[in-house]
């Protein structure tokens, strides 16, 4: 009593799918593999070390100027 037998397993399959339908099970598939895959990619992202940045390029300090203006030129 405390296992199932194939039997069993097999009327739970027969009962899900006449309540589901296929096509919604394999939408269901599809969706939670493409939820794994995105986890995955997630998990490889957050560890892998921030891409090089290429020669040259002006990066700012994120530092804010304060100042006051006096007069304005026309030029």
């Amino acid at each position: 009593m405390g296992s199932f037998s194939i039997w069993h397993w097999l009327i739970v399959l027969v009962i899900v799918l006449l309540i589901f339908g296929t096509k919604k099970l394999r939408n269901i598939g599809e969706d939670l593999g493409g939820a794994v895959k995105g986890f995955k990619q997630g998990m490889r992202d957050e560890n892998a070390p921030p891409p090089p940045k290429p020669p040259g390029e002006i990066t700012s300090q994120g530092t804010t100027i304060e100042g006051e203006v006096k007069e304005k030129q026309k030029g």
